[in-house]
């Protein structure tokens, strides 16, 4: 069996998450190429490829291959870290497609809500007729901003995160091989149960939208302690319980905004507001400097829609959703609603709850087997 220590990685996008998780896995003396789709963005590393960590996570890790050709990033390596906004998981499906081979896995981190069926059904119809597992992980590892162009500072480390693959039943062989780096994965039921516990949904599109007066005057504030105040807090938890309304009703074991900041943070409270201000792990994390953010253009499409796609589809109403994905579209201009992930293109379209578990369980509706034998071992 592959040592947890021997695995080589492929980090995909060199953002805020893929500097920090590049420059972590490199630190911990793994094998580690780094992908952006952008030149211009990797120059300092291309010529020095070294990446130097901040924060809770201190060092330099040096890493083997920085390039934006996205076939020698994947060649040759076990996983393949996605990294990129969830609007960029469709691009980047169909570009690995040609080059995946047997065995590798993919890790969306994080597929927000329907990530990793979107990417599984890509790759298929992409004609990818590789045995790649798709994982995803319920929300990113770490709280971490880029600093520079060869720099990331890890604010802090999640306690445990959910991970979940398709085929479900590779989860517990990902996460294990994934343990030599990071041992706060634990296993999902299913990518239902990742996707529909996705917390970025609740907290990154309404205060952002809220607070936008605030942003777009550039006034510098501390993102969750002063952005989430209490009258907001009450907005996210109508979010949640809409969530977690829809997450029952396909069966899934829902957490609550509350339960997940105390199992990842130890941030207790009565309240969502109460539970953000006991958190220390947010202190420094400050807003985004403009409105064009992923918390708007990533976790509005991605996060929001599909939970109110799959809502329309159960017969459940979410007037708190609905209002957030509203708000965003009349604020940007955009129709959040076409671009969106909905049931139809997550391939959930004419199934049943069960046959949806189905899919996320063996990928057989999709009429694509991954062969065990041929998962790295």
């Amino acid at each position: 069996m592959k040592s947890t220590m021997n695995v080589r990685y492929a980090v995909i996008g060199a953002g805020n998450g893929g500097m920090a998780m590049a420059g972590y896995l490199a630190l911990r003396g793994f094998s580690v190429n780094l992908y952006n789709r952008t030149r211009e963005k990797l120059e300092s590393l291309i010529d020095n490829p070294v990446i130097t960590l901040s924060g809770s996570v201190e060092g330099k890790g040096v890493l083997n291959m920085v390039t934006d050709r996205i076939g020698e990033a994947v060649q040759d390596v076990d996983i393949i870290m996605v990294t990129v906004p969830a609007t960029g998981h469709c691009h980047m499906a169909k570009a690995m497609a040609p080059y995946l081979r047997d065995g590798q896995i993919i890790v969306l981190n994080p597929g927000r809500t329907g990530g990793a069926l979107e990417v599984y059904e890509i790759l298929r119809r992409s004609g990818c007729g590789k045995s790649v597992v798709v994982a995803e992980a319920q929300t990113f590892i770490y709280a971490c901003r880029a600093t520079g162009p060869d720099s990331a500072r890890i604010f802090s480390v999640k306690h445990e995160v959910a991970l979940s693959a398709i085929p479900a039943k590779f989860t517990r062989r990902v996460i294990r091989l994934l343990s030599g780096a990071y041992p706060q994965f634990v296993p999902a039921k299913d990518v239902m149960e990742t996707s529909l516990n996705n917390f970025g949904a609740i907290f990154h599109p309404a205060p952002t939208l809220l607070n936008s007066g605030h942003i777009e005057r550039g006034q510098s504030f501390e993102y969750y302690l002063e952005g989430i105040t209490p009258s907001i807090g009450q907005m996210l938890e109508r979010l949640d319980a809409e969530r977690m309304r829809v997450a029952r009703a396909l069966g899934v074991r829902a957490v609550s905004a509350r339960e997940w900041l105390e199992e990842s943070y130890g941030a207790k409270g009565d309240t969502i507001y109460e539970a953000i201000q006991n958190n220390p792990a947010y202190k420094g994390l400050t807003a985004p400097k403009g409105l064009d953010t992923r918390y708007i253009y990533e976790d509005v499409p991605c996060s929001l829609v599909p939970i109110a796609s799959l809502a329309g589809y159960l017969g459940i109403d979410t007037p708190a959703i609905d209002t957030i994905i509203r708000l965003a579209n009349m604020m940007t201009g955009r129709n959040f609603w076409e671009e969106g992930r909905t049931v139809d293109k997550l391939g959930l379209k004419g199934l049943s709850v069960t046959e949806m578990h189905q899919l996320a369980q063996t990928g057989e509706i999709m009429k694509t087997v991954v062969r065990e034998q041929e998962v790295v071992a």
